[in-house]
């Protein structure tokens, strides 16, 4: 981390908060601030993207399965990058690393403006653009990720994972309003071509505060241990290391009973259009899972003051499953849209202490690899989950493949903490002393 970033740590003093206001003490490192200003404004134009891909994909090739493919589509190239970008995290500069891989997700999104400008109308580009835009998100994840603790102190990771995921489902409630308006008011070529056209504007914006970035260089190896690599032998140590680890193990189990089970998103198109009687509800639906991350973070400053983490992440994960599952069965659109907003509030407080316990457990030197993991599993969780929703809609029904996968996920949440209960044990250490919550520990 640069000298100017340290000095900025030094000027802020830990003090204990008692609010349950949103936490925002990271804002005052400009490193953290110029990186959450870039993700909030690339996440708000990506949700344009998130809803304009599976609309032109059902509006294609009217299937629901298509729509899921785009989750296959997603998730190859999230095994491999998620795994390598993780690794090379490690060893080179983390800055430039972010800002190479940005760069290619930027060029998917190009992608998808120019097919829409051209009017290909092809399934299959669509799901090529998309495995673009996902290598570039698996490198660029557990990347920013692993920055957060060298320009935060570990007292203040939970406030600013908090932060982020908060601005990140800001931008996940305005954009698909802002993208169903689109969609409302044009024919679905205009839409998406439009929808396209703002995410490839804001990212660049998002390039710009990423090039701003201090740089961040590896830490030293300890004595005798092997130089780290970003090739199969490092990503090994970071798997040997993780498979030790039963906690983070049963936070990354609990992740993907949640998203594969009860991630309902690529019904959206579905049900809006057959439910809902038009477009102009997809919008909300995409949207309503953020808006209730949003409430959840606005409300969010009792986070850091949990000491039982694991058991706050069963309890938040078997709410999400529970809320997911009522809104299937709901068949009014304002109340599935509060219930999936429920379902937002959890699924915020799951995962800032799925993130943060992966961040405080990890030693830098593995931090990177293990964000990679954990990027395969977070992003991965839910492609999976579109592929299952998609696919066993068409085999049954999407009441059917809604409810019955969200109540799903709550039950096998509670059965897994039940039989293995070491995370339901887990606490954050404390601190060290020296550690003042400013970062000039680090």
């Amino acid at each position: 981390m640069s000298q100017d970033a340290v000095e900025e740590g030094e000027k802020l003093v830990e003090q204990e908060r008692k609010s349950w206001v949103i936490d925002i003490r990271p804002l005052k490192v400009v490193a953290y601030r110029r990186m959450w200003v870039g993700n909030g404004l690339s996440f708000f134009g990506f949700q344009f993207t998130s809803v304009a891909v599976p609309v032109e994909m059902y509006s294609i090739t009217h299937s629901s399965a298509w729509v899921g493919l785009l989750g296959v589509a997603g998730l190859v190239p999230l095994l491999v990058f998620g795994l390598w970008g993780g690794a090379a995290a490690d060893v080179v500069d983390r800055r430039k690393l972010l800002l190479a891989s940005s760069t290619l997700a930027w060029l998917g999104t190009l992608g998808f403006l120019v097919q829409a400008l051209l009017h290909v109308n092809s399934g299959w580009l669509l799901l090529a653009l998309t495995a673009v835009q996902s290598a570039g998100f698996a490198i660029s994840s557990p990347t920013r990720q692993a920055i957060i603790p060298r320009i935060v102190s570990a007292r203040l990771v939970p406030a600013a994972n908090t932060l982020a995921y908060t601005t990140s489902t800001a931008g996940g409630v305005l954009g698909p309003l802002a993208a169903g308006l689109i969609f409302a008011l044009a024919s679905t070529g205009a839409g998406v071509t439009v929808a396209y056209l703002v995410d490839a504007l804001l990212f660049s914006i998002s390039l710009w505060a990423t090039w701003k970035l201090p740089p961040i260089l590896p830490v030293e190896h300890e004595p005798g241990e092997a130089k780290p690599t970003a090739g199969l032998r490092g990503i090994a140590v970071g798997l040997r290391f993780l498979v030790t680890q039963p906690v983070l193990l049963l936070s990354f189990a609990v992740d993907i009973i949640a998203m594969v089970f009860a991630m309902p998103r690529a019904l959206f198109p579905e049900v809006a259009a057959d439910r809902f009687g038009g477009d102009w509800a997809v919008g909300w639906l995409f949207s309503a899972i953020a808006i209730g991350s949003v409430i959840g973070g606005l409300t969010s400053g009792w986070i850091g003051r949990v000491k039982r983490q694991g058991l706050a992440l069963v309890i938040a994960v078997v709410a999400w499953g529970v809320a997911i599952g009522l809104s299937g069965l709901a068949h009014s659109l304002w109340l599935m849209v509060l219930l999936l907003a429920v379902g937002g509030a959890a699924d915020l407080v799951s995962a800032v202490y799925r993130q943060s316990i992966l961040q405080v457990y990890a030693p830098d030197r593995l931090r990177g690899r293990l964000q990679g993991v954990f990027t395969v599993v977070v992003a991965g969780g839910p492609r999976l989950g579109d592929v299952r929703a998609g696919t066993t809609a068409d085999l049954t029904s999407t009441t059917t493949s809604w409810a019955g996968g969200g109540f799903a996920a709550a039950g096998l949440a509670v059965v897994l903490a039940v039989a293995f209960p070491a995370l339901l044990r887990y606490r954050p250490p404390e601190p060290p002393a020296a550690d003042t919550g400013d970062g000039t520990n680090r």
